[in-house]
């Protein structure tokens, strides 16, 4: 199980004199036999900068820093995989911040790159050599050639092309879950945001949000296309806008509008569910599907993170419950990181939040942080740390009918795998 690292050029090599080692939030730990999966297609391996790797020194049996001009390595898991180590590191620099990137340790044995990760879903809907570059630069100009004056395709073009958003390049390859991105403005400030950070953050937001107000017929519009395959899926909430709640009125009578024409496809919200009266009026208006951002289900760690303005956790509990009771099928974005996901506390808490909610799915995803600055950021550890592993098996023991999954799923697709669940 050899250490990966990466010269100053990005060069990647395994050395043969140190043992891997990984990290559980701040915790330096061995990587176990279990924990480790063949790098996943679609993945990428990165450099970290400012960073030297530790490992396990063969000869003497000391953990160390590897010297020299030596910088660690991680890998970027694709759709479908959920991290379970991040990799073992020690910045050069402590005042620098990674890139906002959900890093995994990863090794070298057996002649080849191995994650510490868990296949949580099928990678294959999402796997990005499904998304055809060449296929979709046609279909985005036949796209801006056909509705050349709605500003939502254009927004989106950039999207798709420049920053690879597959979400969005969905929505010109009409299929799957295609985006509406319709918010300039968020009611919360998350650390660490990917469409606007303050100057004094020192941050690099990797898109740029979105800065227009979409008009209800470009909105209809948008949706119209992309729900003329039955199955397919149009979003609201997006990595390149704010809260879509905050356009409420825009939501709700363009969903009113393609609900008087079409009742095929699915209408989602993907939300941090803080404006209850506004989720009401969303769900009232025809929403088949919700899934709510949150980083944990304590008060002081989702402050901490979300920083809302005007609202509570409380009122997140209450969209998702008045959703579900209507009908919406309710699931959230749990954003994940090893060491904090799986305290305790964390972990206790998430189980009776879901139960009180009432979710069918949750979306685990790997959080894209620097990890000092988020472990610096929020609460400190109050219990026990059980590791990954043991935490997804605590879900699946404690919430057998909720689905562990990594995107949204339609209807028909989570009872398929809740029945496949409950037969094991």
């Amino acid at each position: 199980m050899n250490l990966v690292y990466a010269d100053l050029d990005g060069n990647l090599f395994d050395h043969p004199d140190y043992i891997a080692l990984g990290r559980n939030g701040d915790m330096v730990t061995d990587i176990m036999e279990d924990e480790l999966i063949p790098l996943p297609e679609g993945a990428t391996m990165v450099s970290l900068p400012f960073t030297k790797p530790i490992g396990i020194n063969l000869k003497s049996g000391d953990m160390q820093v590897v010297p020299g001009n030596v910088q660690a390595v991680g890998a970027l898991l694709p759709q479908g995989f959920t991290r379970l180590l991040i990799p073992s590191y020690v910045k050069s620099d402590a005042s620098k911040l990674l890139p906002l990137f959900g890093y995994t340790a990863v090794v070298w044995k057996d002649g080849g790159f191995y994650v510490a990760a868990h296949a949580t879903d099928d990678p294959e809907p999402w796997n990005p050599r499904n998304c055809d570059p060449a296929e979709l630069e046609v279909q985005v100009q036949q796209f801006l050639q056909q509705y050349g004056d709605n500003r939502v395709f254009q927004h989106l073009s950039k999207c798709a092309l420049e920053y690879e958003c597959l979400t969005a390049s969905n929505t010109f390859l009409n299929r799957l879950e295609g985006s509406i991105p319709v918010s300039f403005s968020c009611n919360a400030g998350c650390f660490g945001c990917i469409s606007e950070q303050p100057d004094d953050s020192g941050f690099l937001a990797p898109q740029t949000r979105m800065n227009f107000k979409p008009t209800v017929d470009e909105v209809v519009q948008v949706m119209l296309q992309h729900l003329k395959t039955p199955d397919n899926i149009v979003s609201f909430g997006q990595g390149c806008e704010g809260e879509p709640s905050t356009q409420a009125p825009t939501i709700i009578e363009a969903i009113k509008r393609v609900r008087q024409q079409t009742d095929a496809g699915y209408i989602n919200i993907n939300t941090n569910a803080g404006l209850t009266d506004h989720i009401r009026g969303i769900v009232d208006a025809g929403l088949n599907l919700m899934r709510v951002s949150t980083i944990s289900a304590l008060d002081d760690h989702y402050n901490a993170y979300y920083k809302p303005r005007g609202y509570t956790l409380k009122n997140v509990e209450k969209s998702l419950r008045y959703a579900a009771d209507k009908g919406v099928i309710t699931s959230i974005n749990y954003l994940i990181f090893p060491g904090v996901t799986d305290r305790e506390e964390e972990i206790e808490a998430m189980i009776e939040f879901v139960r009180r909610t009432d979710l069918k799915l949750i979306q685990l995803r790997n959080l894209n942080i620097d990890p000092e600055s988020y472990l610096q950021l929020i609460p400190k550890a109050q219990g026990e740390l059980f590791g990954m592993r043991q935490m997804l098996e605590i879900f699946e023991q404690e919430l057998p009918d909720v689905i562990l999954g990594s995107y949204t799923h339609l209807p028909e697709s989570l009872k398929q795998r809740r029945y496949l669940q409950q037969s094991q």
